[in-house]
């Protein structure tokens, strides 16, 4: 049975969620928001390069960046997580795992999704993904798509910051204050043992984030004083009632 206020976020790869909407998903547990993490893979073959040097078996790979997604889960105080093991470098996202992820979000009905940039020549597994997400998103819509199971809404779908931005063509439209929760997403990227070269990377991105977040909510005076933030880019149009 799906919370009354839930959110969906959906990986490519294991860590990518603590990087890219680890703040999001510690604010928005925080504040009563059930956030369900799909990762779609372990990241094994083009994200554990430390592993793979050491000499371990694709078996131990796996379980080493399981063992690291849930512990940055339950940093995060993440709802639930799932795992669909779709190998990465590239995703296998055929009929199977597009069937795994529409039973997924009808199951959790997300108020709004959060997943990648829409392209990434860098790795192709994240703009495959949000193509997959925006497909299965469409079908979770369908009342013919098994008659009779519950239907999904219109939930906004954001995509969070790429690597490289400049390169990927995303324009961020909002910015997150997450500096209430920042110890919670620092602790997550902590639980990355793996990708440590990216710890600080990160951190350097949601310090500038929070800078773009004060020069935009207090116009050129600056607004209130957050110290970390995240970006991300909305897909589909907003409905309000007041600007």
């Amino acid at each position: 049975m799906a919370s009354s206020d839930t959110a969906l976020v959906i990986s490519a790869h294991a860590a990518d969620f603590v990087w890219r909407c680890g703040g999001a998903i510690a604010l928005h547990q925080k504040q009563g928001v059930a956030v369900t993490v799909a990762c779609l893979s372990y990241g094994e073959r083009g994200e554990s390069a430390r592993l793979w040097k050491e000499g371990k078996t694709l078996a131990e790979v796996k379980s080493v960046r399981r063992k690291e997604a849930e512990a940055a889960a339950q940093a995060l105080d993440v709802h639930d997580i799932r795992f669909f093991d779709l190998g990465d470098y590239p995703l296998d996202l055929g009929t199977g795992a597009q069937e795994r992820m529409v039973d997924l979000i009808r199951a959790v009905q997300p108020r709004f999704m959060l997943t990648h940039s829409q392209y990434d020549p860098y790795n192709t597994d994240h703009m495959r993904t949000t193509e997959f997400v925006l497909t299965c998103r469409m079908i979770a819509q369908a009342w013919g798509h098994d008659p009779g199971a519950q239907v999904v809404g219109a939930p906004q779908l954001y995509l969070f910051e790429p690597h490289q931005t400049e390169q990927m063509g995303w324009k961020p439209d909002t910015f997150l204050d997450i500096t209430e929760v920042w110890d919670k997403k620092r602790a997550a990227i902590e639980c990355m043992q793996g990708q440590h070269h990216l710890w600080d990377y990160y951190t350097n991105v949601a310090q500038n984030r929070a800078n773009h977040f004060r020069r935009n909510s207090g116009g050129q005076a600056g607004g209130r004083a957050a110290q970390y933030a995240e970006a991300f880019q909305s897909v589909f149009p907003r409905t309000v009632d007041a600007l």
